[in-house]
């Protein structure tokens, strides 16, 4: 990556980065407009963050609390508020932890994965319905160049974080 103070042609590169950045605060607006619409109504009193922490439940499987709110960035209060929700409506358990039994790891239930799931579908139908008349190709590009920023981004604050 080029130097922004000893190269010139790094202010081509930041003016690139900055229309990336536009068109994904867009991206990240028009997401956060249209998610309520996508995911289908869960149990009364489930939130967003729940279906996050959901997510990372059957994605990752069984996690400490303090794990959850560090994957998602939350505190743990918030995060226990939430599991407290998921275990109420049968969608997450609590389990001893297999190496420290004082301590409780939680799990997604089958009905859990079965609302993941559907969730899943839906998000599924959601977005190919409005890429239907997007080439087999550029859905592949897209797929692709998304795939490589995450993982720069993700390569580059895992190594950055001052943990």
């Amino acid at each position: 990556m080029a130097n922004v103070a000893s190269d010139p042609s790094a202010t081509t590169e930041l003016e690139g980065a900055d229309l990336l950045g536009a068109q994904l605060v867009r991206l990240m607006r028009a997401i956060g407009r249209t998610k309520h619409r996508v995911i289908k109504s869960g149990p009364d009193g489930l939130e967003q963050l729940a279906y996050a922490v959901l997510f990372c439940l059957v994605h990752d499987g069984p996690q400490r609390t303090g794990k959850l709110a560090e994957s998602l960035h939350a505190e743990i209060s918030t995060i226990s508020r939430q599991t407290r929700t998921l275990v109420g409506h049968g969608l997450v358990e609590r389990r001893a932890d297999p190496i420290d039994g004082r301590a409780c790891v939680l799990k997604a239930t089958e009905e859990g994965e079965r609302v993941f799931a559907e969730n899943r579908r839906l998000r599924n139908v959601w977005l190919a319905g409005f890429l239907a008349d997007w080439s087999a190709a550029d859905r592949s590009t897209l797929t692709q160049l998304l795939e490589r920023l995450v993982s720069d981004i993700e390569r580059t604050t895992t190594t950055t974080d001052p943990k």
